[in-house]
């Protein structure tokens, strides 16, 4: 009889990040700044590297695909926010709202990988120099990146699974600006523990094998780094690593201080700011972050630029 009384929601309404309509309209205007720096800061990392033979290389591969992952990680989110902060209407159907939560844990899972094969691709640069060449092969590079790919569906897939067992019979109002596993897991009428438990198992195990991946390969390249002689040579092997490393901190920063703590301790404004910051902000960050410090970034865009001239 329980189960006969439960009336499965339609769609959800996205409460937002504020109700005042100055402030939506500024947050408006600066998120559409954001987004279009992302777009073109990734559109162009990716089509520099694919237009400069000279950039054909595991690094540039990898970082390829992470501006894709960025855009499309910054696609699923930003529009539909935008769209909330222009209208009154904040509805999410159903179908479209878990359609968006399973692609922002399948973009956001395997940019978790894919940072710990970048790492790897350090190490192996830096650790084994003379044998770069065969450790990180195309066929390497590409299996690297399809295991990055596979392990975020596996994560999505059990999201979803998960995911699709809850009803919602209470309340529709979800108390951020996408749908996101903690205020979706407060509207259930079910009970959620053995849910939590499975989704927090298996987003903790990927975790904590990527981070666990990154601090081998950084403990590694640190040890090998000191045991150069030539201040230069030093220099140049830490700021070939500075970029990875500052993206890896941010990151997994705003990741950690967001889900790795009780679903109970959910904070409205203090969550969305953080959430902000990983869904909207990063994204845009990253082409910055791997660009302004790469010379070779930096050459590859004038030889592209004066091709097209």
């Amino acid at each position: 009889m329980g189960r006969r009384n439960i009336t499965q929601v339609s769609d959800f309404i996205l409460m937002g990040l504020t109700d005042s309509e100055e402030i939506r309209l500024v947050l408006f205007t600066l998120f559409l700044l954001i987004y279009l720096m992302t777009v073109l800061g990734n559109v162009g990392m990716i089509l520099i590297i694919y237009l400069d033979s000279r950039l054909h290389t595991p690094m540039y591969f990898f970082l390829s695909h992470l501006s894709f992952l960025d855009l499309s990680y910054s696609s699923v989110i930003t529009p539909k926010t935008l769209a909330n902060l222009l209208t009154s209407k904040q509805n999410i159907s159903y179908l479209n709202c878990f359609t968006q939560m399973s692609f922002f844990v399948f973009l956001g899972a395997t940019e978790c990988f894919l940072l710990s094969s970048m790492a790897y691709d350090r190490y192996a640069a830096i650790c084994s120099p003379l044998y770069y060449p065969i450790v990180m092969s195309t066929r390497r590079c590409c299996s690297l990146v399809f295991g990055c790919y596979l392990m975020g569906f596996m994560d999505s897939f059990v999201n979803g699974l998960c995911m699709s067992r809850l009803h919602f019979c209470k309340s529709n109002i979800i108390f951020h600006f996408f749908c996101d596993l903690s205020p979706i897991l407060a509207l259930s009428c079910t009970d959620t523990h053995d849910i939590e438990i499975i989704i927090s198992t298996f987003a903790g195990s990927s975790l904590v094998l990527s981070l666990l991946t990154i601090a081998v390969s950084y403990v590694s390249i640190v040890s090998t780094i000191l045991k150069i002689t030539s201040t230069s040579s030093k220099q140049k092997a830490f700021s070939t690593c500075a970029s990875h490393l500052l993206g890896v901190t941010v990151f997994y920063g705003t990741m950690i201080f967001t889900y790795l703590k009780p679903n109970k301790s959910y904070s409205l404004g203090k969550d969305q700011i953080a959430s902000v910051f990983y869904t909207i902000v990063i994204p845009m960050l990253n082409p910055l972050i791997y660009s302004l410090r790469n010379k070779e970034v930096k050459n590859a865009l004038s030889r592209v630029v004066q091709k097209t001239k």
